[in-house]
């Protein structure tokens, strides 16, 4: 079976790290509304990609995390007067019966990022200590000029980038393409 690899831009023959086993990491839904059809197609496309890995004789585990906080998340329990925590719980749920009606399997692991905050100040604390993040009023951002193979994996190189594509540019960032790891708020 080949596959498409990302980085070398090329088919390869699949190999997994460990022989007969697959480890599959998949981003899931930031909880804060109803699942819409992307995430649908999302979710079949990588539990085809599961049950054929499967039918070839792989053992496969696959993880899908759930982003329960995020502004979001945080803006909707403050409109509803609710904790964020019940807001990601009521579409965590939701999302899980739309997916068994789709006849997608549930996730072998359905880590929340809730879980390991702990674990992400950490890798934070030791990306200010290496000097590729930085803090600004409590705000942590990705310093992407001081990681030189940053945008290697999209093939894009740094001035191919748009600066605030995803979200308005906060000037107080040393570069408008430097991305929030962590907000004081």
């Amino acid at each position: 079976m080949k596959i498409y690899n990302t980085m070398t831009r090329t088919k390869e023959e699949f190999a997994p790290l460990t022989p007969g086993e697959v480890r599959m990491y998949v981003c899931g839904v930031t909880p804060y509304d109803y699942s819409h059809i992307g995430h649908a197609r999302s979710a079949i496309v990588f539990d085809v990609i599961r049950r054929y890995l499967e039918y070839k004789g792989f053992r496969v585990k696959m993880v899908r995390n759930y982003t329960d906080v995020d502004d979001k998340i945080i803006r909707r329990a403050n409109e509803e007067g609710v904790a964020s925590a019940e807001v990601a719980k009521r579409y965590i749920e939701a999302e899980g019966r739309d997916m068994e009606a789709l006849g997608v399997l549930p996730p072998d692991a359905a880590p929340m990022a809730t879980g390991h905050i702990t674990e992400m100040v950490a890798l934070i604390e030791r990306l200010v200590a290496k000097s590729v993040a930085y803090v600004v009023d409590g705000d942590v951002y990705f310093e992407i000029r001081r990681f030189p193979s940053y945008g290697r994996l999209s093939g894009k190189n740094l001035d191919e980038l748009l600066a605030g594509a995803r979200v308005e540019v906060d000037e107080r960032k040393r570069d408008p393409r430097d991305f929030a790891l962590w907000k004081a708020a």
